[in-house]
């Protein structure tokens, strides 16, 4: 019984160390990661994105962002170990050893006259003669007499002082951590004891992996269902108008989880009435295509309906369980999009070349997702071959204000960005009627917005020129310039739900042939990150190139400061194709902003190389560098595909485009900044 007690004893100070292995390291890790998160304060400082509350830090908001799953179980844990904690503490205090000299207040190897002392002065005080509390009374038999006793006999103080017992040397005992109630049930603990062990040990870890696994199966690395990549893989054509990506990306699976509601009907109803006219129907057969949208799959058809009540900022019309749908379509939006953005540039080609016409078409329907601008606001207009829509991005602009300002002459965004403030705040004032406040709101995102330029190299590492079949390696630095100074920053988005960071897509693409060479997704937020990456990348380059040490100091400090100061370095590496002269296309693309894309062209002559394997003399030329491929892909048919864009203008030649810098000997030197321009304007 006795042992049966102490293994009970035992048991919470089993289950507080198994609940600490595990909860301590993480609650650690947890914390640092707090603790070293950049401030999420960088996000625009108008008076719409304040009023969203999106970014509102008042203590219900707090609360909100604390109470995650994964909070509320980890403060639940820490409650039990605080408990247990106090549990064992008590119980400790109540488990006490026996030890006879500290009963009678002496000290080791006292004398028996002073045993004899202690005991009747202690008797005093807790006999039951003297003292009628019964507790007096139990102490005094518990722990006095037995003190007395023990040191009082020969043997038994003997024993003591030899073994640390009074009854003498003690046999080694075991035990096992486990309630007291499975070690002592009328000999039924065997059998609870075994389905104790079988149940925790065995069969709950079993049911716990098997849930884990069998919900990670349906998903990718970037939370995404495998059944939505498969779909997005077979749907992407390479000739894909942001219209049509729509209709790509409303067949996500995770979009198919949403419910649709018999009460839902009336609502979307009312909904497909003020979206309407962004639904590309023909209206010469109006009640055909209306009848045939309606046929498609329910999911299909309300998930369409919400993204546009989020172009078209429909969203206050929206009843109560349809607003909680739209926030869930929007909240998978951008990591659905990213997914969308790399079927498009999967390699498909026997060359290895992705496509860049879809590509485009998902960075322009991201820009109006995040923006809430229709797609149809992109169709060229007033001489501007990007349309309204930059101008809907800012804060108290609409299609009125546009015509306003038209008026004087100031047809494009960019025009409209080149302005001084001065000029700016007339034109607002007294033409748009702006108050001073809203201009201020216009003068804040303006500051807010990206700047973007790219230096561009391409060469064959030890080589002067380009030889087909060479790996060659393109070097792109891209620098990000802001009036306020900021490298990372939130975009100024209040008709979106969520906090959304910039991400920037550079892809290298030849616009004849519709192919994209190489890709790369590069953010400005995380800056340490930035800097392992390029100092890591330009210590291999010069050890390549066979630099001493201090010359490759000297280069990674210069790196460091150059990614300090706002530039992202990109590298890549791909195969040189047969032998000719190629006209590429680098493009800078913000999944966020709208009118802040840059290109730069460039021209890449690539030599036939020899039987013997050596290189022909070295030329001058210009060019940039394209990927696996010996020849030119053909010219894809536009009969093939039905999916002509009503939003981008083919413009192959595209005469308004400042060019990239000359080649020397194969290879590319630093580029000019690219004219800002929609990634619909380079579209074939």
């Amino acid at each position: 019984m006795a042992a049966s007690e102490e293994n009970g004893a035992l048991f919470p100070i089993f289950i507080l160390t198994i609940m600490a292995i595990p909860l301590v390291p993480y609650t650690l890790v947890k914390l640092s990661r707090a603790a070293s998160k950049k401030s999420r304060c960088l996000h625009c400082q108008c008076t719409e994105c304040l009023q969203s509350g999106k970014y509102r830090k008042s203590i219900f908001k707090r609360i909100s962002n604390f109470s995650t799953w994964s909070n509320l179980t980890l403060v639940f844990l820490w409650v039990i170990m605080i408990v247990l904690v106090y549990y064992i503490k008590n119980m400790s205090g109540e488990i006490q050893v026996f030890e006879p000299f500290s009963i009678l207040g002496l000290e080791p190897g006292a004398s028996d006259s002073e045993i004899k002392k202690a005991y009747r002065r202690l008797s005093i005080h807790y006999h039951p003669d003297k003292n009628p509390d019964p507790e007096a009374h139990k102490y005094f038999v518990e722990f006095i007499s037995k003190a007395y006793q023990a040191l009082t006999d020969p043997v038994s103080r003997e024993n003591f002082e030899k073994y640390g017992h009074p009854d003498g040397k003690q046999g080694f005992q075991m035990g096992i951590a486990l309630p007291q109630f499975l070690l002592n049930i009328d000999g039924a603990s065997g059998g609870i004891l075994l389905l104790w062990i079988v149940g925790v040990c065995i069969l709950l870890p079993l049911v716990i992996a098997v849930i884990y696994l069998s919900r990670s199966s349906k998903y990718t690395g970037n939370y995404v269902m495998h059944h939505t990549l498969s779909n997005y893989y077979h749907l992407m054509k390479p000739l894909l108008a942001p219209s049509k990506v729509m209709d790509v990306f409303i067949k996500a699976a995770e979009y198919m989880e949403i419910p649709v509601r018999r009460t839902d009907d009336e609502p979307l109803q009312k909904l497909f009435l003020l979206v309407r006219s962004e639904l590309n129907l023909d209206l010469k057969n109006i009640k055909q295509e209306q009848a045939k949208f309606w046929k498609q799959h329910p999911t299909f058809v309300k998930t369409e309906l919400l993204i546009q009540a989020q172009l078209t900022r429909e969203s206050a019309t929206l009843s109560p369980a349809l607003a909680g749908d739209f926030k869930r379509v929007l909240e998978l939006a951008p990591r659905l999009l990213e997914e969308l953005m790399k079927m498009a540039l999967m390699p498909r080609s026997p060359h290895g070349f992705g496509w860049l016409r879809p590509a485009v078409g998902v960075v322009e329907l991201s820009q109006c997702v995040i923006q809430a601008v229709p797609l149809s606001s992109r169709k060229t207009s007033g001489g501007s071959s990007e349309g309204s829509v930059p101008f809907l991005q800012l804060p108290h602009f609409s299609d009125a204000v546009i015509k306003k300002i038209a008026r004087k002459k100031v047809r494009t965004f960019q025009e409209f960005r080149d302005m001084s403030r001065e000029d700016r705040t007339e034109i607002l004032g007294q033409v748009a009627g702006f108050s001073a406040s809203a201009v201020d709101d216009v003068e804040r995102v303006l500051e807010m917005m990206p700047a973007l330029s790219m230096d561009i190299t391409c060469e064959t590492e030890g080589e002067e020129s380009i030889q087909e079949g060479d790996i060659v390696t393109i070097q792109v630095w891209v620098t990000l310039s802001r009036v306020n100074g900021l490298a990372g920053a939130l975009p100024h988005a209040p008709h979106y739900p969520f906090p959304k960071e910039e991400n920037y897509w550079l892809l290298l693409a030849d616009q004849t042939s519709n192919n994209v060479w190489f890709s790369q997704k590069l953010s400005f937020m995380d800056e340490t990150a930035a800097i392992s990456v390029a100092s890591k990348a330009i210590e291999d380059m010069m050890e390549g190139s066979g630099a001493d040490m201090k010359e490759k100091a000297k280069t990674v400090r210069e790196t460091i400061e150059k990614v300090r100061a706002g530039s992202r370095l990109v590298l890549g590496k791909f195969l040189a194709p047969a032998e000719g002269n190629y006209n590429l296309t680098c493009y800078c693309l913000c999944d966020t902003w709208i009118g802040c894309d840059t290109l730069t062209n460039l021209k890449l002559k690539v030599l036939k190389r020899t039987r013997a394997g050596t290189r022909a003399g070295a030329t001058v030329d210009e060019g940039p560098v394209p990927e696996d491929g010996i020849e030119e892909e053909e010219e894809i048919e536009e009969e093939d595909y039905d999916d002509e864009s009503e939003y981008s203008e083919d413009e192959v030649d595209e005469p308004d485009l400042k060019k990239g810098g000359g080649v020397a000997n194969g290879t590319v030197s630093k580029g000019k900044k690219g004219s800002s321009s929609e990634g619909s304007d380079e579209d074939d």
